[in-house]
């Protein structure tokens, strides 16, 4: 009997999403770092290079080292799968797509730095996770505690930071507001109280 046909692949887009990252990582050991970089880091460069654009979206594919992409997938598959669950595969590749585009195209217009992770994509699942239990009407008391707790931190911290941290901060807070603006639109009609 085969052992691996008791395994479930039972969240398609995050396993994979962890699956590629690790492949990436794999990949920078054996390529140069200057390649590594330019392929899988997002930095200020001209919009007529084909590669920005690319650029927008794979640095959350690329990670520094192992303990990097270890401290974020630890996370990301921690409550991935349920956020996976809850909301569909389709909605949580729009959310992490979204979140790379926006952190991407802000770190370009903000730092001189090159900037790589899946930091961003971590912060919008955890404020994206507090929105699971949403009831008519009201806004739970995690939403809360969790935005004063991660997002205030991250503030305090960018303002305490050197200029490079800083930018990655920066990356923490807006990957933070875009899973709080997507769990409000996704359970818009909770909010309002008008939901079943």
């Amino acid at each position: 009997m085969n052992p691996f046909k008791r395994v479930q692949y039972n969240a398609p887009v995050i396993l994979t999403f962890a699956l590629l990252s690790g492949l990436v990582l794999l990949l920078s050991m054996a390529i140069e770092p200057i390649t590594y970089q330019r392929l899988f880091s997002v930095y200020r460069a001209p919009l007529t290079d084909p590669l920005t654009y690319w650029r927008f979206f794979s640095h959350v594919l690329g990670h520094a080292n192992y303990g990097h992409f270890m401290a974020n997938f630890m996370i990301i598959l921690l409550i991935g799968p349920l956020l996976e669950e809850r909301y569909g595969g389709k909605w949580l590749i729009l959310m992490m797509v979204v979140t790379a585009f926006v952190t991407g195209v802000l770190h370009m217009l903000v730092s001189d730095g090159a900037k790589l992770g899946a930091s961003g994509i971590v912060f919008m699942l955890i404020l994206l996770g507090s929105f699971t239990n949403f009831q008519r009407g009201r806004v739970p008391l995690t939403l809360i505690l969790v935005l004063g707790i991660y997002i205030g931190r991250e503030v305090v911290s960018a303002i305490n930071a050197d200029v490079d941290n800083n930018i990655a901060y920066m990356s923490h807070i807006v990957g933070g507001i875009c899973g709080a603006l997507f769990g409000f639109f996704v359970n818009k009609e909770k909010l309002r109280g008008t939901a079943p």
